[in-house]
């Protein structure tokens, strides 16, 4: 966690720090008090040379025993990133004045900065024994216990923090507490309250958009983001998560309208160029595609959704050498998405049968929702002649099919109806055994969603759709070809550039022609 989201005793305000200066005086020693106040101004002036010189010739008068002057000393050391020796400074302050809650916190900060959380929880819980209504206290502690993965002591202290003094930071730390638990909808309600206390706030709207955007509350997110942009019409993480959804939607023209905005902010943003790559994608331009994602590879080269991508047009442009290349690198990366499974099937292409068998075992052994994947194992087995493996694949997806209908209100894609209709018809198991409704426009832009883990992008987004490979290698009547399912979007924990962060960047779902 980056070091603002602690507050410091740098962060306390001018009145706090004479405050400080004046309970350290010496009244016998009028000298000594005009040599703290003259610290305290240095420092406020941020003129540190000065102030470390002052603070040298008050030790030296004082035998090293001025207690603000070793304080400030501390701070100074930890503005330049010596962590070690603001600690031992501070430790030293704790000493000369054992009773005195600020000091503590300060060690404990300190320690914090070390990343030893749980000596940071012991120190401040003995600051907070000196001090019971001090916020600060409970927020760091609620913080450090998130590091320690105790997720309900994290909750009750930032709880406690909340009741004492409410704060932006607390809230977004609750927020993220019921992200990394999975639970989207206690982080929404939080982030909800978060904007009703601070509704100008961009950092907690285009959070609250962006969780609004993964559940696919698609009118709620737009009125969020938007909101975050009236108040800051370049805040770029807004700006691509509302050309996200533009590009969800296929309005890709639109979208790259809003992306060039974010090129002048951040020209080197992994998510930038991956969503820009995307939508070349959808306009069918592959070599831009290509481009675009190769530019996202080079400055995020460990994320997989990038090479995810890079193999699913290198499988459209059928460059399938290429495609198992860049699907081998992600299947690294992320070896439990059953999806990468199904795409590495591109080994058909590659006259490599029975590896090509394997992947698609794997993929449907890791993947228990899409019903797209059974498909194509089922496509691929009935090519090689093997009906009952076919029947048996066909089978489990009509009741993966089942399942979705009876439990959300998914648009499955025309053409996956009409190749299960066709392998039903070959297999002799009927032609429409598991679509009774009518399906809709085949150019409608609203694809089926999988029931399956959506696919993220530096935290925030689902991915280009998968392409059946086995569909080209089949033996079936002319027009069948690979089905797809849609995922949807996904989010980050946090917002970058912290690791947190960041970010808040999501990119369009895209599909297969």
């Amino acid at each position: 966690m980056a070091e603002e989201k602690l507050p410091s005793k740098t962060q306390v305000p001018a009145s706090a720090e004479s405050q400080k200066a004046r309970q350290k005086k010496a009244p016998e020693f009028p000298i000594l008090e005009k040599q703290n106040w003259l610290i305290h101004l240095h420092y406020i002036r941020k003129d540190y040379e000065a102030c470390k010189a002052v603070i040298k010739e008050q030790l030296q008068e004082t035998q090293g025993l001025c207690e603000y002057a070793i304080y400030v000393q501390a701070l100074i050391f930890r503005l330049e990133g010596n962590i070690q020796e603001s600690l031992e400074l501070f430790q030293t302050c704790a000493i000369l004045s054992p009773q005195c809650a600020d000091n503590l916190k300060q060690v404990a900060r300190s320690l914090f900065l070390l990343g030893k959380h749980k000596a940071a929880t012991e120190v401040y819980n003995e600051a907070a024994k000196l001090n019971q209504k001090d916020w600060e206290i409970c927020h760091n502690l609620g913080v450090c216990y998130i590091y320690l993965k105790q997720f309900n002591k994290a909750q009750d202290h930032l709880h406690s923090a909340l009741q004492l003094n409410r704060h932006d930071l607390t809230y977004i730390m609750l927020g993220k507490i019921h992200l990394l638990e999975g639970d989207l909808h206690k982080a929404i309600e939080i982030y909800k309250k978060a904007v009703e206390f601070s509704p100008e706030n961009t950092e907690l709207l285009t959070t609250l958009g962006l969780l609004y955007l993964q559940l696919g509350v698609y009118q709620k997110a737009f009125e969020h983001l938007g909101n975050a942009l009236t108040y800051d019409p370049t805040n770029y993480k807004a700006i691509l998560a509302a050309g996200s959804m533009m590009q969800t939607h296929g309005d890709f023209d639109v979208a790259l309208t809003k992306y060039r905005v974010v090129a002048c902010a951040v020209p080197e943003s992994p998510p930038l160029w991956n969503n820009i790559g995307m939508c070349f994608f959808g306009k069918k331009k592959y070599v831009a595609a290509i481009s675009c994602l190769k530019r996202a590879n080079y400055l995020a080269p460990f994320d997989w959704k990038i090479l995810y991508n890079l193999g699913l047009v290198h499988l459209t442009m059928q460059q399938y050498a290429s495609a198992f290349h860049f699907l081998s690198a992600a299947i690294n990366f992320q070896p439990k998405l059953g999806e990468l499974y199904m795409l590495l099937a591109a080994l058909t292409n590659l006259e490599d049968i029975e590896n090509a068998k394997r992947a698609y075992a794997e993929a449907v052994r890791l993947d228990k929702c899409n019903p797209l994947v059974n498909l194509n194992y089922a496509v691929l087995l009935y090519n090689l002649g093997e009906k009952r493996g076919a029947l048996t694949q066909y089978q489990e997806m009509e009741k993966k099919v089942n399942f979705l209908k009876d439990h959300s209100s998914l648009e499955f894609d025309s053409e996956m109806v009409e190749m299960a209709q066709k392998l039903g018809a070959a297999l002799q198991v009927g032609e429409a055994l598991v679509w009774t409704k009518p399906v809709k426009d085949p150019k409608s832009k609203h694809r089926t969603t999988s029931a399956g883990k959506p696919a993220t992008l530096g935290s925030n987004q689902a991915l280009g759709q998968a392409m059946s490979s086995a569909a080209a290698f089949r033996k079936l009547p002319s027009g069948a070809a690979g089905a797809q399912l849609q995922k949807p979007p996904s989010l980050p924990l946090e917002p970058e550039p912290t690791v947190e962060a960041s970010p808040a960047e999501a990119s369009g779902k895209m599909r297969e022609k």
